[in-house]
């Protein structure tokens, strides 16, 4: 089996040495340590990256993640059937987002075209007013 340092798996994972540090520290990747205490990683850890990195894409938490990985046996890379299982279970999530999302551009192209971006009147930054009828200063709400 092929082994990569960190350096080596980042480089081709397109991450930084402190992303690969940070998954091993979430149990999202493993890596065995040499004689002299270096990391070593099985190649297939650069599918568990590229795994980890569209899921992040796709707006999912690295929580989310780690609970998918966690459903295979030995901590090993995601096949076509984990991938297929996996994402039926996040499709619900990823549906909703995708509902706020266009909500938030259908919200983006009215107040576009005022170009107000008033936090008294912009229904895209404080609908109806809410959060100034409670005394607060006008955070911003995105929420549908």
């Amino acid at each position: 089996m092929t082994m990569l340092t960190i350096g080596q798996l980042a480089e081709r994972a397109g991450v930084a040495t402190s992303a690969i540090r940070f998954y091993e520290e979430k149990g999202l990747v493993h890596s065995t340590r040499t004689t002299g205490n270096q990391r070593r990683y099985p190649q297939s850890t650069l599918r568990r990256v590229a795994f980890v990195r569209a899921a992040q894409r796709v707006g999912l938490t690295l929580e989310e993640v780690a609970e998918a990985l966690a459903t295979l046996p030995d901590n090993r890379t995601p096949t076509k059937s984990d991938w297929h299982k996996i994402s039926r279970e996040w499709k619900p999530r990823l549906e909703e987002q995708i509902r706020r999302i266009r909500l938030l551009e259908q919200r983006l192209d009215s107040c576009i075209g005022c170009g107000c971006l008033s936090l008294k009147s912009c229904s895209l930054m404080n609908p109806g007013d809410v959060v100034g009828e409670q005394g607060g200063k006008g955070a911003v709400l995105l929420e549908p």
